[in-house]
């Protein structure tokens, strides 16, 4: 069983985004393995963007909603069963699924692996993964713009890549939950502080040892993100002004 998903992975995920390196990495005069991955990560967070963009201002809209959750489950407190109803029905009122944001992290995860594991491995000449329409490059320039060695770790890159992953988490979380007296809100405290402070550290760590194309990656990956949501936020302020 487990050989079949590997069989999927490889012909479905791996395969198409690595032959899509190469086509790009082949168009793009000079063969800049970094200008590629750059645009094969924009051209992945568009196709992402309907999900992305749902799963977004379903976190907006939750976060309204929290007021409105905690008056429930203050007047509900002795009932959880009650409690939990009235707040599905909240959801159902505005629209809002809840399982939003898991169904988003599972279509996105196996893809953004794949692409993942493609830049980590990089384009071998002499590999068995090309299809038979897309020529290969003549030669794979690793220089990054002729300055970042996209094989080689990359101090500036790790940087960046952490530096952008804490600004995204930052718009996520623009302030940490204050402590609370039950086990879900100290875990939803725990969850805010990992993903803005330990994320970013975990990413800068990675990003020194392994090549620099990783860190390339995570870096348009947090931009194109953090873009997107603060100009999502920006008309959600905008339409409640």
């Amino acid at each position: 069983m487990s050989q079949i998903f590997l069989t999927l992975y490889r012909e479905f995920l791996y395969r198409p985004f690595f032959n899509a390196l190469v086509y790009l990495t082949a168009l793009i005069p000079g063969h800049d393995i970094g200008i590629a991955i750059v645009i094969l990560t924009i051209l992945v967070r568009v196709l992402l963007f309907p999900l992305t963009h749902r799963s977004l201002l379903t976190q907006i809209k939750m976060k309204a909603l929290e007021p409105e959750i905690n008056r429930i489950k203050a007047e509900t407190k002795n009932k959880s069963d009650e409690g939990a109803k009235k707040i599905m029905e909240l959801y159902r009122e505005h629209g809002v699924s809840p399982l939003m944001g898991c169904l988003t992290l599972f279509i996105q995860l196996p893809i953004l692996i794949a692409l993942y594991q493609v830049f980590w491995h990089g384009i071998s000449l002499s590999g068995t993964e090309f299809y038979s329409f897309v020529s290969p490059p003549s030669f794979v320039n690793s220089m990054f713009l002729g300055l970042i060695d996209m094989g080689k770790p990359s101090l500036i890159l790790a940087f960046l890549a952490a530096a952008s992953q804490f600004l995204q988490m930052k718009l996520a979380f623009p302030e940490i939950p204050k402590r609370g007296e039950g086990f879900k809100e100290e875990m939803s405290r725990a969850m805010a502080i990992q993903s803005k402070f330990v994320f970013p550290l975990i990413i800068f760590y990675i990003s020194t040892r392994f090549p620099a194309a990783l860190a390339l990656y995570w870096t348009v990956t947090n931009v194109f993100a953090t873009v997107h949501e603060s100009l999502v936020r920006m008309r959600a302020r905008s339409l409640t002004k």
